[in-house]
């Protein structure tokens, strides 16, 4: 490259903006079904990075590593702006008051659901310019999936051992995804559960009255997953067990006292007095334990903000004064972002559209304004919170649900107090959660693209450019695959029924209703934002990974755990090493496990896409079953041979002395 090549590389172009746009309508699409379906979404920053590193090597797309890094950037979005989509967009037409729907169908509300997409999308992208430097240069964070995104894009375009490390370690993911997915050829049971009771015990109350108390400990292996495991050795021993520490707290103390505690718990649920375990701990999890983990999430939301206020004070003043074109020319090229005083007019200037939107649904121009300030204020707040935890453990793990719920709750409190109830309060409250979720996702993907383009160099403001360009298209489209996918679907009930259960969607609509109704367990709330601010007064090391940890199923807790031992083990196996070598082994180890979480998420949507194409797995392809005869009684056991070639891949193969 010149001198004025390396100060100004190729990388905003038609060539590299037109394919990202289009990767994005394709995993909006793909991940639009899949959500409605099995209530979860496959991040597209990974998969995005590969497929731009295969395309860029056709003489026909060569390019530079920063045009991958725009159309990754582009892509991603697809996935995020319809994961905020689809948790929040179909409660409007599950929502039932005095027996009507909010909507009777999405059709005939095609644009008030896209100028939620719209205007949600959008300010989540300027909520998180302003927040950029503080995130990703100054917090320390060990941001996973950037990292894992951005070795992937330097491999590609390497001669050495780096490519073929990389590439082999995602085609050896890609294999595990395949063997441990019921849409792939399924041999390895990706989890096994359990229950552990406790003896009977008799304990005489105070009343006189004798109790026989039981209960248990739910139990659960890791579940075997590359990219998991892969996220676990990223971001480290230290910070893998915090938040396993938080699935404990979740799984082994708080439900087995609630089911001590209260033996007739399957009685009333109408199990009879032996209903099933894991059923109980289920919903003790999703019922009481993951509304307390909200409110811990609450508290630490705010204790995140405090602890980087001096950042983010410094970056406001310093992007604040760069406003001149001598100040700009001064900064380097990797530092600019689109400057601070056009970021907060386009955020005001959102407010108005935002307002007009809750106008709409409540009528009231006084509820309509004060909750397009709560929006403001609770949206930048969690998308900060948001951000701050996909540099911890990846947009993948990014507790959407719980960010978008704890809008919900703040919204909700407002809106009683103003007095709008009924329908229109439930319709206000919805408003609010469905633009928050739209901004935190969206958001969590741009600070993950903005981070691994300052791996690579990219330039912020090109990037942030491409992102907003990508919203604004984005939101004109992702409403025609809902509502096809839900007119396609009315034979089975649509959206929220047997075909696309839609699960968040429907929680938020009960949550909205009850909330509105008097029915919230607001008490569950307070217990969980009195944990949080124990935690912070115990000197706990991350209250925030706590909580996510209590939020998420034990299995996937273990799994990132369980991949931050294997880095311990890792490092103590290194430590008598000399300095350059460790870092080597490091290096090759980081690859590695940036390949697992690769090749796992680009099967993932492989898969999705089969299964969408009417394919419901490899195995019932293979033999016409939906799994093999051996797989009932074998597939547990099987399983340990998958957990034994992810230990050998992350410590054996990089403590090699000779090339792979």
């Amino acid at each position: 490259m010149t001198p004025a090549d390396l100060k100004n590389p190729r990388e905003l172009t038609f060539k590299a903006i037109a394919l990202g746009l289009f990767l994005a309508f394709v995993f909006g699409s793909a991940n639009a079904y899949l959500g409605m379906r099995a209530g979860q979404t496959v991040a597209a920053t990974i998969p995005a990075a590969v497929i731009a590193v295969a395309l860029f090597r056709l003489p026909a797309f060569r390019g530079t590593i920063l045009e991958q890094n725009i159309v990754r950037t582009a892509a991603s979005v697809g996935e995020a702006l319809v994961a905020g989509a689809i948790f929040t967009i179909p409660a409007f037409l599950l929502a039932e008051m005095d027996g009507r729907r909010l909507w009777g169908n999405l059709r005939d509300h095609y644009w008030e659901a896209t100028m939620i997409l719209l205007v949600g999308g959008l300010i989540g992208v300027f909520f998180i310019i302003a927040l950029r430097r503080p995130l990703c240069v100054d917090a320390g964070l060990p941001w996973p999936e950037s990292v894992a995104s951005a070795e992937i894009v330097k491999a590609g375009a390497e001669a050495g051992d780096a490519p073929r490390t990389i590439f082999g370690a995602m085609g050896f993911g890609a294999l595990m995804q395949l063997l441990k997915s019921d849409k792939g050829l399924q041999i390895f049971r990706e989890y096994t559960e359990g229950w552990l009771p406790f003896p009977p015990s008799v304990i005489r109350h105070s009343t006189g009255t004798a109790v026989t108390h039981g209960g248990g400990v739910p139990w659960s292996t890791p579940s075997l997953s590359p990219a998991l495991t892969g996220i676990g050795y990223i971001i480290g021993f230290e910070a893998s067990s915090i938040t396993f520490a938080g699935g404990i707290l979740a799984w082994w103390v708080f439900i087995p006292l609630l089911l001590f505690f209260d033996p007739d718990l399957a009685r009333r649920l109408g199990g009879g007095e032996n209903g099933a375990p894991d059923v109980l701990a289920g919903t003790v999890w999703r019922n009481i334990v993951r509304p307390i983990a909200v409110g811990a999430m609450l508290i630490a939301a705010v204790q995140t903000m405090w602890s980087i206020r001096d950042s983010l004070i410094t970056s406001f003043r310093g992007a604040l004064a760069a406003t001149s074109l001598k100040a700009e020319e001064a900064m380097e090229r990797i530092e600019l972002d689109i400057p601070l005083k056009w970021v907060i007019l386009a955020t005001a200037g959102l407010l108005i559209p935002i307002t007009a939107i809750y106008y709409f649904f409540t009528q009231n121009l006084l509820a309509a304004m004060v909750t397009a300030v709560i929006m403001a204020v609770a949206g930048f707040l969690l998308c900060a919170c948001g951000g701050y935890l996909v540099g911890l453990v990846g947009s993948s793990n990014q507790p959407l649900s719980g960010l978008t719920l704890s809008a919900l709750l703040l919204s909700a409190i407002v809106i009683l107090a103003i007095g709008v109830k009924g329908g229109p309060g439930v319709a206000a409250v919805l408003g609010v959660a469905a633009v928050v979720a739209c901004a935190c996702s969206v958001s969590g993907s741009l600070i993950q693209d903005l981070k691994a383009g300052h791996l690579l160099g990219g330039t912020p403001w090109k990037m942030e450019v491409v992102e907003i360009l990508s919203v604004i298209l984005l939101s004109f489209f992702l409403m025609g695959p809902i509502i096809a996918l839900h007119e396609a679907n009315l034979a089975t009930g649509g959206i929220g029924g047997r075909a696309l259960p839609a699960p968040q969607a429907g929680l938020m609509a009960q949550l909205a209703k009850g909330i509105v109704g008097g029915e919230m367990a607001w008490g569950l709330i307070g217990i969980g934002a009195a944990l949080g601010v124990a935690f912070i007064l115990c000197g706990a090391r991350a209250p925030m990974l706590i909580a996510v940890g209590m939020y998420l199923p034990l299995d996937t807790t273990s799994a990132i755990f369980l991949g931050g031992l294997i880095k311990y083990v890792a490092d103590k196996l290194t430590a008598a090493r000399p300095e350059h070598e460790r870092r080597h082994i490091e290096e090759k180890g980081t690859l590695l496990a940036s390949g697992l979480v690769s090749g796992e998420a680009i099967v993932g949507i492989l898969l999705a896409v089969t299964y969408l194409a009417g394919v419901p797995s490899f195995t019932h392809m293979l033999v016409g079953k939906d799994t093999f005869d051996f797989y009932p009684a074998w597939g547990g056991w099987l399983s340990l041979i998958g957990f034994a070639s992810l230990a050998y891949v992350l410590i054996v193969i990089p403590l090699r002395r000779r090339r792979l």
